[in-house]
């Protein structure tokens, strides 16, 4: 079947599906959420070693296509992974206890997924990893470290749930169409943090927040979030213990811990 543009979809060879799957290693008692199927070559490879598989594609004309290409332990679900609840796919704890996330990302929409399974894992804390083909600059961006030019909220983000690692690099020629870039497979092994947070969600917001002004001094940079100008934003630095002239894309997971804690333990609901 012929790719669409606006889907941003770009099937991968079967000499590379081969290798996929063979990373992927999938065993007869796991599950699989399959993100974008494309024309089911994965999917059936995984039906074929796996004990079931839930693949979403949002192209209707593919989803015919998989329909009567594959069967058995394959259900397929028309929908949009940015619409569908995800939670509502995984099957029972006592029938699958292994559930594992495989797909070939759409370039354009490659973050919000991410934030997606991250929040699925967050819910249920059911996923074992996520095995996910990318552009390789996302890829960069997910494993970049603390001083780097790519690091940011996404690296930030994947760190705190999930151990990131690069299991391979793929050409142009890898796909059909050709994509412009260069791709890359990457595994998020998801975990607990290991940090402690008081507040998930005002974490993330501080880290967004932060970044944005992520070539400013962190005293300047905080100042926004702290609602009450860089007098409060110095005091909190000063009780996270991290100093006030140093810049956003410098901090670990560890000091931007602390600063999350601090503004709320120091300062409380009316500062945030």
């Amino acid at each position: 079947m012929r790719a669409r543009k606006r889907f941003a979809q770009h099937f991968l060879e079967p000499a590379w599906e081969r290798k996929v799957v063979d990373l992927i290693a999938p065993r007869e008692d796991e599950f699989f959420l399959e993100i974008g199927p494309g024309r089911g070559a994965l999917t059936a490879a995984l039906a074929a070693m796996a004990g079931r598989v839930v693949a979403v594609e949002i192209d209707r004309d593919l989803v015919a296509h998989l329909r009567e290409q594959v069967s058995g332990r394959v259900d397929i679900i028309e929908a949009d992974v940015l619409d569908v609840a995800l939670a509502q796919l995984l099957p029972p704890p006592d029938t699958h206890p292994t559930i594992r996330v495989v797909g070939n990302l759409p370039y354009n929409i490659t973050s919000p997924i991410l934030f997606r399974l991250i929040a699925l894992w967050r819910q249920t804390r059911r996923l074992t990893d996520a095995t996910l083909m990318v552009q390789l600059e996302v890829a960069d961006r997910i494993l970049a470290v603390p001083g780097g030019r790519d690091y940011g909220p996404l690296a930030v983000g994947v760190r705190l749930w999930a151990d990131a690692v690069r299991l391979l690099v793929l050409p142009q020629g890898a796909f059909r169409p050709a994509p412009r870039v260069r791709s890359a497979l990457v595994q998020l092994r998801f975990r607990e943090p290991p940090v402690t947070l008081d507040d998930e969600d005002t974490f993330d917001r501080m880290v967004r927040a932060i970044f944005m002004r992520r070539r400013k001094m962190l005293a300047n940079a905080l100042e926004p979030f702290a609602h009450a100008g860089g007098r409060v934003a110095r005091l909190v630095l000063e009780e996270a213990g991290i100093d006030p002239s140093r810049r956003p894309e410098t901090l670990d997971l560890v000091e931007l811990a602390a600063i999350a804690r601090a503004l709320g333990s120091a300062h409380g609901d009316a500062v945030l």
